[in-house]
């Protein structure tokens, strides 16, 4: 991964969106010598973003499963059919 100084995304901030569209790699922005911030690309940011939807999903299923929240199939599809009406 690539890292800059805020000064140089000051200066640069053209070439280095250039360089991260053409890359697609992240680049480590630091500040004071310590890291401020991450600059990606729209495409990765967006991937990202719905990757942890769903794993965000995983994690509330599982919660549910863990706290017996659970219904069987057939429960399940009467509660789709309703909702579906």
């Amino acid at each position: 991964m690539r890292t800059e100084l805020v000064t140089t995304l000051k200066r640069q901030a053209t070439d280095l969106l250039a360089d991260l569209e053409r890359d697609r790699e992240p680049i480590l922005i630091t500040q004071h010598g310590l890291p401020s911030a991450y600059l990606v690309d729209v495409e990765s940011y967006e991937r990202q973003q719905e990757r942890m939807a769903i794993l965000e999903g995983i994690a509330r299923g599982e919660m549910a499963l863990a706290d017996g929240r659970v219904l069987s199939q057939d429960e399940a599809k009467s509660r789709l059919d309703r909702w579906l009406r």
